[in-house]
């Protein structure tokens, strides 16, 4: 005999009780602060409660004893390609710490591209070309955030960098840090790297994919820090930043090693890029001779083999 479930009646809404204290069973919704009823779904442990990001306050000055200025900066545009694609939208947070501190600007701008933006960005950021017409992104007010600043932070600067400065000369010379790849995320608890994983998981949710309203996000979830105490991701990620990494290619490396190179981690540059056109690896600088060894006996098979290395710091790291 086959048993069959009315999901509306016998374990939905008809059927539904909410469970809890005593105290709180007799007590009218109307009378439970916000609260109140936050803990009272929270108790029944059916339900997790996500509270809406609040932008923090700009202070009018620094408070002493921060004494390095950062910039978490996020961008928009009309596509993946630096070089030929463009920057609608910057927006940029500037705060100053030690290991965290006030926010002290904030600037949010669009900017008219010479083309129609994509319908595929309009679905993605909620940016379209009504929005930006006549606008342009004030180089001025957003130097007087970028210039001061010791560190650049964005989510995943390994594209941002390059447009921001293809851009304006006010990024070039910057140091810069990725708050992806330089904080290890799943140690601290979280499933996933994307921002809108962090922050949910971090019990708050935003309006995604506008450029400042990112940069308040991000912000939001270094300073806190989730399962792992102690330590703020943003002080794992200041620390990382003031580590060296280098660069290795495998230049002329046989092509049946192609696969090996692969799943060592290696990736291919074609040299349309500046770089060399090789196989290469980015490191710790303490791996490096290791590396090099393992290059040497695996790949080359020659002792004396001898390859490229660039040593990377915050100052160049994430360019194109």
């Amino acid at each position: 005999m086959t048993q069959q479930f009315d999901l509306f009646v016998a374990n939905g809404v008809a059927s539904a009780k909410v469970t809890g204290s005593s105290a709180m069973r007799h007590r009218s919704p109307a009378a439970l602060s916000e609260d109140d009823m936050v803990r009272h779904l929270q108790e029944t442990g059916r339900y997790r409660v996500l509270k809406k990001l609040e932008p923090r306050s700009v202070t009018a000055a620094a408070r002493p004893g921060f004494p390095l200025n950062g910039v978490i900066l996020d961008t928009e545009t009309t596509g993946l390609n630096h070089r030929k694609d463009e920057i609608i939208e910057i927006g940029a947070v500037a705060f100053t710490f030690d290991e965290a501190g006030n926010i002290v600007g904030v600037y949010s701008g669009l900017q008219q591209p010479d083309i129609s933006i994509p319908p595929e960005i309009t679905r993605l950021t909620g940016i379209t070309d009504e929005m930006v017409t006549g606008q342009m992104i004030d180089v001025d007010q957003l130097g007087s955030i970028v210039e001061p600043a010791d560190l650049v932070i964005a989510h995943n600067a390994g594209f941002d960098r390059p447009f921001c400065e293809a851009f304006s000369a006010i990024f070039v010379g910057k140091a810069w840090a990725c708050s992806i790849c330089e904080i290890d995320w799943a140690a601290r608890g979280f499933e996933g790297t994307k921002l809108g994983y962090l922050i949910g998981q971090a019990g708050y949710f935003h309006e995604g994919h506008r450029a400042v309203d990112d940069c308040f996000a991000l912000l939001e979830v270094l300073v806190q820090g989730g399962r792992e105490p102690g330590r703020t991701p943003f002080a794992e990620l200041y620390a990382a930043s003031q580590r060296s990494r280098v660069r290795i290619f495998a230049e002329n490396s046989p092509f049946d090693m192609k696969d090996n190179l692969k799943a060592r981690g290696y990736r291919w540059s074609d040299g349309s890029d500046g770089r060399s056109k090789s196989w290469w690896i980015e490191l710790a600088e303490d791996a490096r001779e290791d590396e090099l060894r393992y290059l040497r006996l695996e790949i080359y098979r020659w002792e004396d083999a001898d390859r490229p290395v660039k040593r990377l710091t915050a100052f160049d790291r994430f360019k194109a």
